[in-house]
């Protein structure tokens, strides 16, 4: 096994070091955002191939998955991603509370049944299309734009019932499969491409220090 090594980069305002630390935490990162795709995809598939009832377990995982990785992702906008966080926690709440209400093993049907109830969980999927975009904007990975496109799509279709139930959950699991293959992808790719120039990073913090001061 290849032991990691810290590495040094010239960057837009000057040179910066991808330490071990970095390293591991994009590790998690992708192994977060691995396990949101994989429970998306089975989530999916056990409504599909079995019943709807306990899909919930699969939901909750991913939701508890995406918001490691929007920990652990890296946007040089802190507004950007402060928004994201704020998205996956008013999901977060919303999903509780339904569950709650509704009852875990009730919830998904009613919701395939009152898309109304999408309000409460929309914010989750949300800040999920606003990572896929990120994931695009920075790589130009085909299925991160797919997924930031569609997934949306989808939920918004069957908000105001423009497609059929079954369109929409075809969308729905071809968004699951997207989110899964770009999670597999990134473990090809240098940790220095998920960081990103940190030289960038530290040059707006120092912005913001001077802006506050």
């Amino acid at each position: 096994m290849i032991k990691p090594i810290e590495k040094e980069f010239q960057g837009n305002f000057g040179r910066y070091t991808i330490t071990l630390e970095d390293q591991y935490e994009v590790r998690k990162y992708r192994i977060a955002l691995l396990i949101c795709g994989i429970s998306f995809v089975f989530g999916l598939s056990q409504w599909l191939l079995i019943s709807p009832s306990l899909s919930y377990i699969w939901l909750f995982i991913m939701a508890i998955s995406l918001g490691l990785a929007l920990k652990w992702i890296h946007i040089y906008i802190t507004l950007l991603h402060r928004m994201l966080q704020l998205f996956w926690a008013i999901g977060l709440i919303g999903l509780i509370l339904l569950s709650m209400i509704i009852g875990p093993q009730q919830m998904l049907t009613e919701i395939a049944i009152k898309p109304i109830f999408l309000f409460a969980i929309g914010p989750l999927f949300a800040s999920l299309a606003g990572l896929g975009f990120k994931e695009f904007f920075c790589f130009q990975r085909i299925e991160a734009i797919g997924l930031t496109l569609i997934l949306p799509i989808a939920l918004i279709s069957h908000l105001l019932s423009i497609l059929s139930p079954a369109f929409v959950m075809g969308l729905l699991y071809f968004s699951a499969v997207l989110l899964l293959i770009m999670a597999i992808r990134k473990f090809g790719m240098e940790a220095a491409s998920d960081i990103g120039d940190k030289s960038v990073f530290e040059y707006l913090k120092n912005q913001r220090l001077k802006t506050n001061n």
